[in-house]
């Protein structure tokens, strides 16, 4: 079960050069920053919810919805987009019904483009949790996504 939020808030002093720490430690937590959690920082830290969104969203390290059991990040280096990357994001978003940085309503898949996986030469890739799929086609992604629960 995660830490309640006071607790990671107790461990940082009541400075805003804590923000950073603490949203870090909160998303360790929690897997995202969640609207409640912004409340409670901005109150703790006593700055405004707009300063935290402000600097939260300049890193892309953090996130603001609850992630899936399973993480998809569809590659959309040079790559991987010119081999059809992009075909799979579109095929992604039309069949689980969500856009990248959303996560299904069933909370069984996030979905994200990233802009390279380092796999250039086997592209176009998809990562799903921590596993990559090389070669990815529309039809081998389908199968593939029937195997995580």
């Amino acid at each position: 079960m995660p830490e309640p939020i006071e607790s990671i808030l107790a461990k940082h002093d009541r400075k805003q050069e804590e923000l950073i720490p603490v949203l870090q430690d909160i998303q360790k937590e929690y897997g995202y920053i969640s609207p409640e959690s912004v409340k409670k920082i901005s109150r703790y830290l006593r700055i405004s919810e707009n300063q935290i969104y402000g600097v939260s969203s300049f890193y892309a390290q953090f996130r603001f919805t609850e992630p899936g059991r399973h993480s998809l990040k569809v590659c959309l280096g040079t790559a991987c987009h010119v081999r059809g990357g992009a075909t799979l994001l579109e095929m992604l978003e039309r069949s689980l019904g969500i856009h990248c940085g959303e996560t299904t309503s069933d909370k069984r898949f996030d979905l994200e483009r990233v802009a390279c996986l380092g796999c250039c030469a086997l592209s176009p890739v998809v990562q799903i949790d921590k596993e990559i799929y090389s070669r990815m086609t529309v039809n081998k992604l389908t199968e593939h996504l029937k195997d995580y629960e």
